[in-house]
């Protein structure tokens, strides 16, 4: 039997991860030219996931997750 609070886990997306592999996947359409509304549809995952990740992977080089307290320096360097 499940409970109330699982039911409301399974929906919220926002806290899941996406795979390396989906990531890596999504790379793999954008250097193949295909826009960010094909890439959505082939993989199943919404618009601005994809447009995320592929701004991550265009600034920083990769798509891993970045421990807090670097993203927290590297804002402080832009700004100053």
């Amino acid at each position: 039997m499940e409970t109330a609070s699982t039911n409301i886990c399974e929906r919220m997306g926002r806290s899941q991860e996406l795979s390396e592999f989906k990531c890596g996947t999504m790379i793999g359409c954008h250097l193949c030219n295909k826009s960010i509304r094909e890439i959505s549809l082939l993989l199943n995952i919404p618009q601005s996931t994809v447009s995320g990740i592929r701004t991550k992977w265009k600034q920083l080089g990769t798509t891993a997750t970045q421990p807090q307290s670097e993203s927290g320096q590297r804002m402080l360097k832009r700004t100053v």
